[in-house]
């Protein structure tokens, strides 16, 4: 597979998958005129997992193709070789490096959700959070779901406390796309720790949207979560 791990492959296995009825799904998705190839996205993930040994240069290249489907495979190849145990710390800082030097080319929460917490926040944990403290104060959304997001990477380390940092700066957000990620990040966070939860929303719920308490209170007893929605 090395030889044939192209983006050019890649792209060519996409095209050979694509039907009418998935572009006309994928279509109404996307942000009106963006290019899609129409693909289903477990053939999509399949794909992009065969080509896990793509070199960076081709995954490069893939995620400046026009198509959400080529960019958002190369998302998932960047994933897929974070998640191998052999990656080692300099790969680790290369894929991170990758995905933030083309963050230009995430335009939709999925790219986000599906590389962020492995790629940015196993990377992370450890290290100092200061590319997550400037990714919550941009003005792009989707940036700051990625700093919302990669702290799911810390939830097995005494890093989560960086989680709950990005979490406060974000408790407000008024986006979906960035208040939603909060409340899944302190709904995971709290299956951990109940009262350092508890002790969050104590501070923060009461200028958090509504969508983003339900979710972080998901998972806590009904006596407590009846404290910030009904029963």
């Amino acid at each position: 597979m090395a030889g044939a791990s192209t983006a050019a492959a890649v792209v060519a296995a996409l095209e050979q998958e694509r039907t009418e009825a998935d572009l006309a799904k994928v279509q109404a998705r996307l942000a009106e005129g963006e290019p899609a190839i129409g693909v289903r996205m477990g053939t999509l993930f399949a794909i992009a997992k065969s080509h896990t040994v793509m070199p960076l240069a081709e995954v490069q290249r893939l995620l400046a193709h026009p198509a959400y489907e080529a960019r958002l495979a190369a998302f998932c190849i960047l994933d897929f070789k974070a998640r191998r145990k052999r990656t080692g710390a300099h790969e680790r800082g290369t894929l991170a490096r990758t995905y933030l030097g083309h963050h230009h080319a995430i335009t939709s929460w999925d790219m986000v959700d599906r590389a962020a917490p492995r790629v940015i926040g196993q990377w992370l944990v450890g290290r100092d959070k200061q590319i997550l403290r400037d990714l919550a104060a941009s003005a792009d959304p989707l940036r700051r779901r990625t700093a919302m997001t990669a702290p799911l990477g810390f939830l097995d380390s005494p890093d989560v406390e960086g989680g709950y940092e990005i979490a406060g700066a974000l408790h407000s957000d008024r986006d979906p796309l960035v208040h939603k990620p909060v409340g899944i990040f302190l709904r995971h966070a709290g299956e951990r720790d109940r009262d350092r939860l508890v002790t969050f929303l104590e501070a923060h719920v009461h200028a958090m949207p509504r969508p983003a308490v339900r979710l972080a209170v998901e998972k806590l007893p009904s006596e407590l979560r009846s404290r910030w929605v009904g029963r």
